[in-house]
């Protein structure tokens, strides 16, 4: 039996527009082998909503978007505010790709908020409504008998939410450290090969790593938001950006990188979670590793984590990851895993 899962998805940029690829590509595979159907019902950017209780067409939806279509001037297009189509329209899932908002958090909360009080399944790319209000975020899933899955927050498809919730069971976790942003990894491995700082974040830029305003990244931010995420879901430290003792990489000198390589070390921008007498302390900076260091290998736009436990030990992973697509998969993973 195939179970239609009527699909709301609220931003359609690279994250949201990948994973429309990805489900038309893998949509005989997930009909036979976990049994699901994903029909959009509805669609938001920042023109507006489409509406087809019948379901859009998730092929001509993604060609659509990818000619540079706005979603108001379909057939189907309105000028309704996705929060509202969630609160009346049949469906069963939303997926919220649309961009964090530190700040205010919409219209990713809102649009969340919506949804957990319906009891509709939830999966988030979106950071903010977790940053901002994690508290509320879960109240609403026990509240309202939804579910919540968001793993393509922090790193993309490595799935550091799962291994730190799933993997870690009655662990005493006393450290976490990681390079959680591929934005400043590859600014710093640039600057180590001999680029100045403006001309690697130029050629991030370039090659559509970083943001056109890449602040949130190479200062720390985006990280912090990670770290937040993390401290809550499976550190068991409730915290939010306030929190987060931050420093990004806009001090950071090539004469600092080449002073690090002549000693056989290396300067990654590092989010670190150390437990003393029962609390984290959760701080974001330039460190200064050993080259021994597992982190330190984490070179150009890869990623990576280290977990220390009282009863798994020391545990390391990393990814590489250039495109929105891994993230996108994220998204599915999560959606599978909550509904099949």
């Amino acid at each position: 039996m195939t179970k239609k899962i009527r699909t709301i998805m609220s931003g359609l940029g690279s994250v949201n527009g990948n994973l429309l690829a990805i489900l038309e590509m893998k949509a005989e595979r997930l009909k036979n082998q976990y049994g699901l159907e994903f029909v959009v019902v509805a669609a938001a950017d920042s023109s507006g909503t489409a509406i087809a209780e019948k379901g859009l067409g998730i092929g001509q939806l993604r060609k659509f978007k990818q000619s540079g279509g706005q979603l108001s001037d379909l057939p189907e297009g309105t000028t309704a505010q996705i929060t509202e189509t969630i609160k009346t329209i049949e469906s069963d899932l939303v997926l919220e790709g649309s961009p964090a908002n530190l700040k205010h958090g919409d219209p990713g909360l809102t649009v969340t908020r919506a949804a957990l009080e319906r009891g509709l399944t939830v999966v988030l790319a979106n950071k903010a409504p977790l940053v901002l209000d994690y508290a509320g975020i879960q109240k609403l899933v026990k509240r309202h008998g939804g579910q919540l899955a968001f793993s393509a927050t922090v790193c993309g498809p490595l799935p550091v939410v799962n291994i730190g919730t799933r993997d870690h069971v009655a662990a005493d976790i006393t450290l976490f450290k990681g390079i959680l942003n591929s934005t400043s990894n590859f600014v710093l491995s640039e600057m180590g090969s001999g680029r100045s700082y403006d001309a690697a974040v130029a050629e991030a830029q370039r090659r559509g790593i970083a943001e056109a305003d890449p602040t949130l990244d190479v200062e720390g931010w985006d990280t912090a938001s990670k770290l937040v995420i993390i401290a809550n879901s499976f550190l068991e430290n409730p915290a939010s950006l306030g929190d987060v003792k931050v420093e990004g990489i806009t001090g950071i000198s090539q004469a600092d990188l080449g002073g690090a390589t002549a000693k056989g070390k290396t300067i990654k921008l590092l989010a670190t979670a150390t437990k003393t007498d029962g609390k984290f302390t959760l701080i974001v900076h330039p460190t200064i590793l050993e080259k021994t260091e597992f982190l330190a290998h984490c070179d150009s736009w890869e990623m990576g984590i280290e977990i220390h436990s009282d009863i798994y030990g020391k545990m390391f992973h990393k990814n590489r990851d250039r495109t929105p697509g891994p993230t996108a998969a994220a998204m599915l993973r999560d959606a599978v895993n909550l509904l099949r």
